[in-house]
């Protein structure tokens, strides 16, 4: 399926706008600060219902107005359509999320739908920022890819507030263990699934890294907060691996007054090596090329696990992603793109000579003031 249209209300600087969208895509293009990210920004709110920047709701409602809308139609190649909305009205802070009219009966249900995977100059911190961007990442990622993993997310995030809660007002030990079976029966599947997803894909970032570095060869692992008795661990051995871990930092967690092991402590590990073979850390380490390089590889392995597990190709969202590459990097990416990436692509740049994808044959359209018209 692609996105055949967008309706935008009241959406950051946009007072009211139809896009009819073609198969293809579209190139928007237009100066700094004239909205080019912020309709990206719609597109891809329809994926996960949240801002890819991290932006609160509150703040994605137009100057002066109480509620934004955004409507998206994904018309299917055989003449199929499926209508998915999302508004938010900021007096009573509440959203309200339809698929084809309809609420959902869990929001988990309408993640997904557009298959959308965003490229933006902010991945970097994916790999240079701290280790929740990375947590961040792999959450998104397996809560549209992985059944089951977002319910589990949920209930382990509910488990750690109430136990870290116990710990910080220095609960006796017997109460702060009363929340240790759900932490653990939550936590294992979430480290699992993160196990599972790494261990599988650290092939294709590899693979991914070294096309677009130009044969320069990179790594992805999965660095646990719990001690792992193999790279893929079933749940159950997890599971008791977690519980042992608990025990043995308890006095540790009494005294700081924080959960010390679990899942919100993991974080993904990325290497390069140096002129001398040696492997190099790239979140410390790396330049500033390699660093976007591992993010850009990321985001591919992203699009091909959402390609497999939707059945469908990706809507792939560029902002202005090649405005800190050399051209031989963006000429790789572009390859890539026109190889594996069949599907709907809409891409930002401040001027048209940077728009190459599929040929160059991307409509053009230009950006002002928050309004996007075919050039």
């Amino acid at each position: 399926m692609y996105l055949s249209r967008l309706h935008l209300r009241n959406w950051r600087n946009s007072a009211e706008q139809v896009l009819e969208l073609p198969p293809e895509g579209a190139a928007i293009i237009g100066d700094n600060g004239q909205g080019k990210t912020n309709l990206l920004e719609a597109v891809y709110y329809l994926e996960i219902f949240r801002s890819f920047r991290g932006a609160p709701d509150e703040q994605l409602v137009r100057f002066g107005e109480d509620v934004f809308r955004v409507e998206g139609t994904l018309t299917a190649p055989e003449g199929g359509e499926r209508t998915l909305a999302a508004a938010f009205e900021r007096r009573r802070r509440k959203k309200k999320v339809t698929v084809n009219g309809a609420e959902p009966e869990r929001l988990g249900d309408a993640l997904g739908l557009v298959s959308a995977v965003i490229f933006s100059p902010s991945d970097v911190e994916l790999v240079a920022g701290a280790p929740g961007e990375r947590r961040r990442f792999l959450d998104i990622v397996l809560s549209l890819a992985e059944p089951g993993y977002l319910a589990a997310l949920q209930r382990y995030r509910h488990a750690l507030f109430q136990r870290n809660t116990l710990l910080r007002q220095g609960s006796p030990r017997a109460l702060v263990q009363a929340f240790d079976d759900a932490l653990v029966a939550s936590g294992s599947r979430v480290v699992a699934a993160r196990a599972r997803w790494v261990a599988e894909r650290a092939p294709s970032f590899a693979e991914h890294y070294a096309r677009v570095a130009g044969g320069q060869p990179g790594s992805l692992a999965f660095a646990p907060s719990v001690d792992l008795p193999q790279p893929t661990p079933p749940v159950d051995e997890v599971a008791r691996t977690f519980a042992a871990q608990l025990e043995r930092v308890a006095d540790r967690e009494t005294a700081r007054g924080m959960t010390l092991a679990g899942p919100h402590r993991d974080d993904l590990r990325f290497t390069t090596a140096s002129a001398e073979g040696q492997p190099l850390d790239l979140r410390t380490y790396g330049s500033g090329g390699q660093q976007r390089t591992a993010a850009i590889a990321l985001r591919m392995v992203e699009a091909e696990t959402i390609r497999e597990t939707r059945g469908r190709e990706s809507v792939i969202l560029l902002d202005d992603v090649f405005a800190e590459l050399d051209p031989g990097r963006s000429r790789r990416i572009i390859e890539w793109i026109d190889a594996a990436e069949g599907g709907q692509v809409i891409l930002t740049s401040p001027k048209p000579g940077d728009v190459q994808i599929h040929g160059g044959a991307l409509p053009q359209w230009s950006m002002k003031d928050g309004v996007a018209r075919p050039m």
